[in-house]
């Protein structure tokens, strides 16, 4: 068993990255009223993600903008499941999303896009 997948990082903190994420609307619905900066838990290596434990936050690049109602439904339970039933891929989402920081034109493409596709 290797111990590289349990290898614990520095969480990567960036607030203009936060503020950005911030800016956006919801990647659910659309809503652009007081949107927050949800960090992924939940981990799948194929995106570089590893799991974040119990206590600890993800670094701030595994952000997606949430609406305050469907960042608690994403903390209510299981998070692969809200994911899913969503039909959203919030890894691929967040990694496009740290690709065109600062571009919030591009950005707004990429959510209504990926609202509409459904990826996985």
């Amino acid at each position: 068993m290797s111990t590289i997948a349990n290898f614990k990082r520095p969480r990567v903190k960036s607030d203009g990255h936060l503020d950005f994420i911030r800016s956006l609307p919801c990647c659910v619905c659309g809503n652009d009223i007081q949107t927050e900066a949800a960090h992924i838990r939940t981990g799948d290596l194929f995106y570089g993600k590893r799991p974040t434990g119990m206590g600890e936050k993800s670094s701030d690049r595994w952000a997606v903008p949430l609406c305050g109602a469907h960042h608690r439904e994403q903390h209510n339970g299981n998070e692969r499941a809200f994911w899913k039933h969503h039909d959203l891929n919030p890894f691929l989402l967040a990694l496009v999303l740290v690709a065109c920081e600062g571009d919030f034109a591009t950005a707004l493409l990429v959510l209504k896009q990926h609202r509409n596709s459904g990826h996985d």
